[in-house]
C-alpha cells in the first residue's frame, strides 16, 4: 500500500493526473496503513473526517455546490439539442453495471461500480458510500484516474467509429445570446424536473443547481467566488485524504480491486462510444449533419473532454470549431450522470435489496 500510495502521489505529481485528489488519497493511503497508525480507528482524525463528511455524504453534496458556481450553462442553452448526448453518453454505466452483476457482484456493487461510467467523482463517491462502503476506495481512485486519463482513451476510440469526413463536419457558430433570466430559471426548473423524475437524485442536482443559481443571480458574487475558491479548495483536500483513509490493505489489495479498475475503464469506452454512436444514428434523419465526435463530449469529465473533442475536430480541419457545441454536450453529462445516479439509486433502493 506505501508503494501503491506513492504511485498514486507519483501520477499527481509528474504526470499531472488529477492532482488535486489523487495526491490527497495517495497520502491518505500511507497514513491508514502505518502499523498503529493513530490517523484511524476511533479517535483518528480520519475516520472523524470520514464518519463526519462521506458516511453522511456531506462532501460530495459541498463539492456539486462548487462545481455548479464553476459552470457556465450558456453553451448548453444555447443548443439544447445537446441534452440528448449528455444522456446518451450515459450508456457505459448502464452495461458496466451489466456487467459487474453478470461477474458475480451483489447488485448494490454492481450499480457502484457502473457509477464510474459517469466520469464523475463526488457522484461515484456518493453511490459508492450508499451502496458498497466497502469498495469506495477503488472506485474513487478509478472514476478519478480514468477522468485524468480521458485525453488517452476517447481518441483512440472515436478514430475507430468514425471516418475522416465525419470528423470532419463543422458546426454551426450562429448561436443565439442567452438571456439572464433563461440562465437563472434554468437550475431552478431544472431541480424541480429533476426531481420529479427522479428524487433520489436530489440531493446531488439540487446542490448542483444551488451553485450555479448562486453563480448566475448577479447579486452573490462574494459567495459564488468563495464556493469556486475556498469552498472547493478546502472539501476537495478533505474528501482526497479521507477516501485514502480507506484503502487499507487487506479491503484493498483483492482481485475486486482490479476487476473494479478494469470495468472502469470498460464504463469509459462505451460512455464515450454511446455518444458517438447516438450522434451517427441522429444523423441519418437530419437534414443538417452533427459532427459525431460531439456526442462523446456528453460524458460528465468536465471541461476536458470538450478541449479533447475540439482538439481532435482541428487536427482534421484546422478552420473546424465546435468546441462551443462539445461545451454544451459535456454540461449537459454533468446533469445527465447525476440523473443516471438517482434513476439507479431509485431503482435498487425499491427493491429492497
Amino acid at each position: 500500500m506505501f508503494v501503491i500510495g506513492g504511485v498514486l502521489i507519483y501520477l499527481a505529481i509528474k504526470k499531472d493526473y488529477e492532482p488535486l485528489l489523487l495526491l490527497p488519497i495517495g497520502f491518505g493511503a500511507i497514513l491508514a496503513n502505518i502499523p498503529f497508525s493513530s490517523a484511524i480507528g476511533e479517535n483518528g482524525f480520519l475516520t472523524i473526517l470520514y464518519n463526519a463528511g462521506i458516511h453522511t455524504e456531506l462532501f460530495p453534496v459541498l463539492i456539486f455546490i462548487a462545481i455548479g458556481a464553476m459552470i457556465d450553462f450558456g453553451p448548453l442553452l444555447q443548443q439544447p439539442f445537446m441534452l440528448f448526448f449528455g444522456a446518451a453518453a450515459q450508456f457505459g454505466i448502464f452495461m458496466t453495471a451489466l456487467l459487474a452483476r453478470g461477474l458475480g457482484f451483489s447488485l448494490k456493487e454492481a450499480v457502484s461500480i457502473g457509477i464510474i461510467g459517469a466520469a464523475d467523482g463526488p457522484t461515484s463517491i456518493y453511490v459508492a458510500n450508499l451502496f458498497a462502503g466497502e469498495l469506495i476506495g477503488p472506485i474513487t481512485v478509478a472514476a478519478y484516474s480514468y477522468m485524468s486519463l480521458v485525453p488517452l482513451i476517447q481518441p483512440p476510440v472515436i478514430k475507430a467509429l468514425t471516418t475522416p469526413e465525419e470528423r470532419r463536419i463543422p458546426m454551426d457558430l450562429n448561436l443565439h445570446k442567452v438571456s439572464k433570466t433563461t440562465r437563472i430559471l434554468f437550475p431552478i426548473v431544472v431541480t424541480m424536473v429533476a426531481g420529479l423524475i427522479a428524487p433520489m437524485s436530489v440531493a446531488l442536482v439540487g446542490s448542483l443547481m444551488f451553485g450555479n443559481l448562486i453563480r448566475e443571480c448577479g447579486v452573490l458574487d462574494r459567495l459564488s467566488k468563495a464556493a469556486q475558491n475556498e469552498l472547493s479548495n478546502l472539501v476537495t483536500l478533505l474528501l482526497g485524504i479521507t477516501i485514502g483513509s480507506t484503502m487499507i490493505a487487506e479491503k484493498f489489495l483483492t482481485w475486486k480491486t482490479i476487476m473494479i479498475l478494469m470495468m472502469g475503464l470498460f464504463a469509459f469506452i462505451f460512455d464515450t462510444a454511446g455518444g458517438v454512436l447516438f450522434a451517427k444514428l441522429l444523423n441519418l434523419f437530419l437534414p443538417r449533419k452533427v459532427n459525431p465526435m460531439i456526442g462523446a463530449a456528453g460524458i460528465s469529465a468536465f471541461p476536458m473532454s470538450a478541449r479533447v473533442i475540439q482538439k481532435m475536430a482541428q487536427k482534421e480541419n484546422p478552420g473546424n470549431f465546435v468546441l462551443m457545441q462539445a461545451v454544451g454536450a459535456n454540461v449537459a453529462g454533468q446533469v445527465g450522470s447525476i440523473l443516471a445516479a438517482g434513476v439507479l439509486i431509485y431503482l435498487v433502493s425499491s427493491l429492497g435489496l
